[in-house]
């Protein structure tokens, strides 16, 4: 079996933010962009980490992803709320200027939220999180994708609408928590890692095409295409199915761009709401209870001992603080695709 290899964060963030640069990426988009990916990564979301950036490359070199930062448009700003016309920019770039946008109004009147529409693929909600929770705010991202339909509702066949996935992060008196839920019992990613694995999903929540339940990840992949349940599987599924429609009217709703413009390249719809404790009960009261209620979870009896009770975002933030120190292990599926880009760009290599 292939080791993993490690490398310094910084040195990958230097070697990443050149590929974009020499792809032809603004130094602001690179920089952002180069952020989010690595921060994915860091925190053990492997599938929207480092290995994205040749996914998004390739797109910026074919030319149906942009990466130049006067392509986002900012189409309306009142102070507190903003509008933002992705134009299909590469979504890290979009998705962290809406979360600065949304900062800038909860640092100045309590509350700012900002929607981006057409931003192309924005990775991991979690990735943009810390920041903002390392000064005291509570950040909230919403995503969803009017081009695809992949998850039915709740009691039906047909795939209707995406993932949909709610990422929030919560200050505290030490580390933040920091949660990043899809509206679908499982994701996409994982149904396609099973199928290539050849192995069974964990539970039966695929629906085939013929409406019949299945833990076969092929009965997705299909002419017509299958669809997975929404969170809560079949038995609790109006949970899940309730707040993805809720996710659709806050992202593509809000953009004014969604299903009923029938998009036909990918293209994410998100929302940035940012609030400032300071301006509410207060931040040491606010973070006090929110460190309260964390003592709480963690103090609880666990159901195996072997398995303690966690808060949502302490395994990853774990994960980070090693890789940090240690090295980010990468893949070498990983390592090889971006040797390669080096190499087509002209630079040296990460494994030279």
């Amino acid at each position: 079996m292939t080791q993993n290899t490690q490398y310094d964060a910084q040195a990958l963030t230097t070697f990443v933010e050149r590929l974009f640069t020499k792809a032809g990426a603004d130094a602001d988009v690179a920089q952002a962009v180069t952020r989010v990916l690595l921060e994915g990564e860091l925190l053990g979301h492997r599938t929207h980490g480092l290995n994205l950036v040749s996914r998004y490359i390739d797109g910026m070199l074919s030319g149906h992803v942009k990466a130049r930062a006067q392509a986002l448009e900012q189409v309306a700003d009142s102070g507190i709320s903003s509008l933002f016309d992705g134009h299909y920019v590469l979504g890290p770039y979009c998705v962290s200027r809406a979360l600065d946008c949304a900062a800038k109004g909860a640092t100045a009147q309590g509350i700012g939220i900002a929607v981006v529409r057409r931003a192309a693929h924005i990775g991991c909600l979690a990735a943009y999180l810390k920041p903002y929770t390392d000064q005291g705010l509570v950040a909230m991202v919403y995503s969803s994708d009017p081009s695809l339909g992949l998850v039915c509702a709740h009691g039906g066949i047909d795939p209707v609408y995406t993932p949909n996935p709610i990422a929030a992060g919560i200050p505290t008196q030490g580390e933040p928590i920091l949660l990043d839920v899809s509206m679908s019992t499982v994701t996409l990613g994982l149904v396609g890692q099973c199928r290539d694995a050849g192995s069974r999903l964990p539970h039966p929540v695929v629906v085939s095409n013929d409406g019949q339940l299945s833990d076969d990840p092929g009965d997705f992949f299909t002419r017509p295409q299958g669809s997975i349940l929404p969170l809560g599987g079949q038995a609790f599924g109006h949970k899940g199915f309730a707040l993805a429609l809720l996710v659709e009217a806050l992202t593509s709703g809000l953009g004014g761009h969604g299903r009923k413009d029938a998009p036909e390249q990918w293209g994410a719809s998100a929302t940035a709401v940012v609030i400032d404790p300071r301006f509410f009960g207060g931040l040491e009261a606010f973070t006090d209870e929110t460190s309260f209620l964390g003592r709480l979870v963690l103090a609880s009896r666990p159901l195996d001992p072997e398995r303690p009770v966690r808060l949502p975002g302490q395994a990853g933030l774990a994960l980070r603080r090693q890789a940090l120190e240690q090295g980010v292990n990468l893949s070498p599926q990983v390592v090889a695709d971006l040797d390669r880009l080096a190499g087509q760009l002209q630079l040296p290599a990460l494994s030279h």
